[in-house]
């Protein structure tokens, strides 16, 4: 249904805008699917968030997180009702969990350093880490998207190393790690997923 709806967004767009080729519409219909994919599972968790009275962080959780994921990718899974726990988990628990702990200060700059050097060499390998469904293909947006995961990553982090904000700090650490590890290979197979790229060929994989 969502394949749908997104498709034929695209094709109403490109008829509006003739200009518009096959590498712009992609990442159109791939923006498109992030949206209308997301915005049932975002209501459910916000509403849940609220029951447990972590609605605002959850939120900043949300929008702090959105255009590294939005850039990098990550797995998908099989059906509806599991995409939409496994969301709300993701957005619910990290805020919750971010507010009980508290990290010295040498440990988190050391935590950090760890987290962003992982990141940096896993979206190098895998991001941006598409699916069998919704494919991307194009060695330039690929290569577009990796440069922004890098740059949304880092900046996430470095907020994270300078806030005073500790809740905030923990959330943007735990945040961009557990999103980095959505796009790992590890993840993928333990959630039988495969990259949209290794399906329909990598010829056209273009590397930063």
């Amino acid at each position: 249904m969502i394949d749908k709806i997104c498709t034929f967004l695209t094709n109403r767009i490109r008829k509006e805008m003739p200009e518009i080729d096959d590498e712009k519409a992609e990442v159109i219909y791939y923006g498109l699917q992030n949206i209308v994919g997301e915005i049932p599972k975002v209501f459910i968790m916000l509403a849940i968030a609220y029951i447990l009275g972590i609605f605002k962080l959850a939120l900043f959780t949300f929008l702090a997180l959105f255009a590294y994921k939005g850039a990098s990718g990550g797995v998908h899974l099989k059906t509806h009702l599991g995409c939409m726990i496994f969301t709300t988990a993701f957005y619910c628990i990290i805020p919750f969990v971010s507010q009980y702990f508290v990290l010295p200060q040498l440990i988190k700059y050391i935590v950090i350093a760890c987290v962003w050097i992982f990141g940096i060499i896993m979206i190098k390998l895998y991001a941006p880490a598409d699916t069998e469904d919704v494919p991307i293909l194009q060695s330039k947006v690929r290569k577009k998207k990796r440069i922004l995961s890098y740059i949304t990553f880092t900046l996430g982090l470095t907020v994270a190393l300078i806030i005073n904000n500790n809740t905030i700090s923990n959330i943007l650490i735990l945040a961009n790690l557990f999103q980095t590890i959505t796009i790992t290979k590890f993840i993928y197979k333990l959630t039988n997923n495969k990259y949209g790229y290794e399906v329909y060929g990598n010829t056209s994989i273009e590397t930063v």
